[in-house]
């Protein structure tokens, strides 16, 4: 008897367990990280001394390190990692360009410039209250991008780059002025400004979970339609896709999940742009599975520079901007290479 399935059906079939396969691989893969985390740092603590904190069971030092400070420190990672993996795909997708990241809508210099001036003219001295500097900086530095972008209701990717990439420049001049007017200035904002996971509580994360939510919930709702812009903005017009209100939306939800891991744990470069094109290499281009992997590439591989920098240079640790900074400067001469060709 004849097999009279659609031939695609049958051809789904290999592509769907794949998928399947990535995604336990992947889950996999940030559940270790989440051990090592909780694990590792300036003193080892043994796997089975992390489950007894966990469950409420340990006590002593090793337990009180484990509950009170990697808990919330992983917890954050993960967090932050989704939030720059998701915006890093939804600045790909709605420019188009491969090279696109949080940082090419102005975030993290909004941010950094807000940061310096709240630290000069009012002298803030903790992560704490630089956080709701951080996010209104940077969310008015994607809206000055934006407009500056936007025309007669039109928003062209190369603009929107463009725009990112000048104000982005002015606002780092700003910031380097500042710092340099002011040493007191330099000493208590040097380590929000290289990106940092450590000295962060939950109660800032917890500050932010409303936008970060909206930011992860417009993201999902634009994802087919973002898939229709990368065949351009007259093929998605032509298949009835709404191409303003797509970017305008995407772009609400870059702002705010960028922003958001911004204020919490400082301008982390990198996770953004690395974080979509990892997912991109094992699931393809498919927003409706890009962007749920990005809620798990994003978490890893912030986790696994965050465990890179406490083990290098053990008892002290390198803050986690550094070190992404370090891994991904080659990965960008790569992309930039790879988009020049």
């Amino acid at each position: 008897m004849l097999d009279t399935r659609p031939t695609t059906e049958v051809r789904d079939r290999p592509r769907a367990a794949r998928t399947v396969v990535v995604f336990a691989v992947g889950l996999a893969a940030l559940g270790l990280c989440i051990a090592l985390s909780l694990a590792l740092g300036t003193r080892p603590v043994p796997l089975h001394t992390v489950v007894d904190a966990l469950l409420g069971r340990g006590q002593g030092p090793d337990a009180l390190a484990v509950t009170g400070i990697r808990v919330p420190r992983t917890l954050i990672a993960i967090a932050v990692g989704a939030a720059l993996g998701l915006a890093g795909a939804l600045s790909q997708g709605l420019t188009r360009n491969p090279l696109a990241s949080p940082t090419t809508l102005g975030v993290n210099a909004g941010a950094a410039l807000a940061v310096v001036t709240a630290v000069h003219l009012l002298g803030l001295t903790r992560p704490a209250e630089f956080a709701p500097f951080a996010f209104v900086g940077a969310a008015l530095a994607a809206v000055a991008v934006f407009a500056l972008a936007g025309r007669a209701g039109d928003l062209d990717p190369v603009r929107l780059a463009l725009s990112g990439t000048v104000l982005a420049t002015v606002f780092a001049a700003w910031t380097s002025a500042v710092l340099l007017a002011s040493d007191q200035t330099l000493d208590e904002a040097r380590f929000w400004l290289v990106g940092s996971l450590a000295s962060r509580d939950l109660g800032m994360l917890a500050a932010v979970a409303a936008p970060l939510a909206v930011g992860a919930v417009l993201a999902f709702t634009v994802a087919p339609a973002l898939n229709a812009l990368a065949l351009g903005d007259e093929s998605a017009a032509a298949l009835g896709v709404p191409v303003g209100r797509t970017r305008l939306v995407g772009g609400l939800a870059a702002v705010l999940l960028a922003a958001s891991a911004v204020s919490v744990a400082g301008p982390i470069a990198f996770i953004g742009l690395a974080a979509p094109h990892l997912v991109r290499f094992v699931l393809g281009r498919d927003h409706r599975l890009l962007l749920p992997g990005c809620l798990i590439g994003g978490p890893v591989l912030l986790l696994a520079a965050d465990i890179l920098g406490r083990m290098l240079l053990r008892p002290t640790e390198i803050e986690v901007g550094i070190v992404t900074a370090f891994l991904g400067a080659p990965l960008l001469a790569v992309l930039a290479r790879k988009a020049t060709r």
